[in-house]
């Protein structure tokens, strides 16, 4: 007998768009290494693993190259599967016990919320080399920059350069953090508030399509700046992704939908 794994496509309500992230329900404890080596064949940005208790589900997030402490699109895709798959039934409270703590799920017509930590970031000088792996300068790019206990934040003065970014990802390696994030505000005529790329090559991912967990860093830089606390966010990798965010003090609510495009079994 072996295990299922459902392949996912995140923050997006089409298949072959989003963020794709592998999902596997345990029925027992698996070892660190095995499930390190499971992420690896998999090769997406991040699988899941979620594992039953008494009040829900241990849930940890493996790049192909190192666990991760926190990841909003495989949480994303581990809620729809438990409600799609039939562990959970329609409404019930999909409840994640991580090593970001308690995290939650809710069903909200055909978007699913999650109630996350806010990530603020505070101002910091470029560290030597950030920028220019981004190929940006201070001045005739790069805004401000920012740093949380995970990742930099890079502003940029449009949307086009983090549009048209092709960053350095040998240099981006070497910098000590999980990942660097890149965001401006969007067009005047835009429906979205602001935009974002994020870039995580040290972490075993170059370019992550579309990420839960660096709108918990955006959400309150962008609330500070735009003095509102709802927004509607793209994240404009090659194949995209909308996010909802709503920060509420210490919380953001990520709202996402999410499609099944594969189911499997690993022998």
């Amino acid at each position: 007998m072996g295990f299922s794994i459902i392949q996912v496509d995140a923050f997006t309500a089409a298949p072959f768009a989003g963020n794709p992230a592998a999902v596997c329900v345990l029925p027992s404890p698996q070892p660190d290494e095995w499930m390190q080596a499971v992420a690896r064949e998999m090769n997406l940005s991040e699988t899941a693993f979620l594992l039953p208790e008494a009040d829900g589900y241990q849930l940890r997030w493996f790049t192909p190259a190192v666990e991760v402490a926190l990841c909003g699109h495989a949480t994303l895709a581990s809620a729809h599967v438990l409600w799609r798959e039939g562990y959970l039934p329609a409404g019930a409270i999909a409840r994640f016990h991580t090593l970001s703590g308690l995290l939650t799920a809710t069903q909200q017509g055909d978007w699913i919320e999650l109630d996350f930590p806010a990530k603020r970031c505070a101002p910091i000088d470029p560290p030597a080399g950030l920028l220019e792996a981004l190929g940006l300068e201070r001045g005739t790019g790069a805004i401000a920059v920012s740093k949380n206990q995970f990742d930099y934040l890079v502003e940029v003065t449009s949307p086009e350069i983090v549009r048209q970014l092709g960053p350095d990802f040998t240099r981006l390696r070497t910098l000590p953090v999980r990942g660097v994030i890149v965001t401006s505000r969007a067009e005047v005529d835009s429906e979205y508030d602001f935009i974002s790329r994020f870039f995580a090559p040290g972490s075993g991912v170059d370019e992550d399509p579309v990420t839960g967990s660096a709108h918990c860093a955006l959400a309150p830089y962008w609330g500070d700046r735009l003095s509102k606390d709802t927004f509607l966010a793209y994240q404009a990798s090659a194949r995209g992704g909308v996010v909802k965010a709503r920060l509420a003090g210490d919380r953001v609510f990520l709202g996402g939908q999410a499609v099944t495009v594969l189911r499997g079994e690993l022998i």
